[in-house]
C-alpha cells in the first residue's frame, strides 16, 4: 500500500561521501516529519537527523557538520547528504515517515534499510 524506497547506501573509504535518498509511494495523504535513523552493531537504533514539512531540522551530535538532511515535499522524499565519513558511521540505515495516510490513519513508515559501510 505505502513504501518507502531507499537507495545510495554503498562501500566508501573514511573521508567520503554518499548521499541516501527515499521516496514514499503509494496511497498516502500527507507527511509531516521525515527522517534517517542508523542502527550499527552492538548498539540501538538512533535518530541521525529529522525534518519536518516546513523545513526544521534536528541532527545527532556525531553528525553536526558532516550530515545534512533534506526534502522535497512535492515528491514525498527525504535525502541525506553525508560527508567525511568516518568507521564509526558504519550501521543500517532506515527511512522514516511519519504520515497520515488517504483514509486519516496516523502511520509510522520505516524503509528496509540501505547499508553504509565506510572502511579502508
Amino acid at each position: 500500500q505505502v513504501q518507502l524506497v531507499e537507495s545510495g547506501g554503498g562501500l566508501v573509504q573514511p573521508g567520503g561521501s554518499l548521499r541516501l535518498a527515499c521516496a514514499a509511494s503509494g496511497r498516502i495523504f500527507s507527511i509531516n516529519a521525515m527522517g534517517w535513523y542508523r542502527q550499527a552493531p552492538g548498539k540501538q537504533r538512533e535518530s541521525v537527523a529529522t525534518i519536518t514539512r516546513g523545513g526544521m531540522t534536528n541532527y545527532a551530535d556525531s553528525v553536526k557538520g558532516r550530515f545534512t538532511i533534506s526534502r522535497d515535499n512535492a515528491k514525498n522524499a527525504v535525502y541525506l547528504q553525508m560527508n567525511s565519513l568516518e568507521p564509526e558511521d558504519t550501521a543500517v540505515y532506515y527511512c522514516h515517515a511519519a504520515a497520515v495516510t488517504i483514509i486519516g490513519r496516523n502511520t509510522d513508515y520505516w524503509g528496509q534499510g540501505t547499508q553504509v559501510t565506510v572502511s579502508s
